[in-house]
């Protein structure tokens, strides 16, 4: 499975921001996908995760009624719409898709997008 995440940029803080994270390959394998965000001089950390079949979402708090995670089956793609971004949102944002496990387990990784929020 091959992942590519676009949209990232510079935003100011209050302001709204897509990624998207095309999937291609063996596809039928994913069971679910994930953003994760790494922040300069912080660990890599969990953003939000979307179930491939039935689209059970889940949030790490800090994100929760800000960001919302949804996915398009029949494009293959996955998408993270980001309101009301902080400066605190700054950071390297990566797409994941797992094979099964748990929200925090990945098996396929994109390349990073870059999101700065400036305030």
């Amino acid at each position: 499975v091959q992942l590519q995440a676009s949209g990232g940029g510079l935003v100011q803080a209050g302001e709204s921001l897509r990624l998207s994270c095309a999937t291609s390959g063996r596809t039928f394998s994913i069971q679910h996908m994930g953003w994760f965000r790494q922040a300069p001089g912080k660990e890599r950390e969990f953003v939000a995760g979307v179930r491939w079949i039935g689209g059970t979402t889940n949030y790490v708090e800090s994100v929760k009624g800000r960001f919302t995670i949804s996915r398009d089956n029949a494009k293959n793609t996955m998408h993270l719409q980001m309101s009301s971004v902080k400066p605190e949102d700054t950071a390297v944002y990566y797409c994941a898709a797992s094979r099964g496990g748990s929200w925090y387990e990945y098996d396929f990784w994109g390349q990073g997008t870059l999101v700065t929020v400036s305030s």
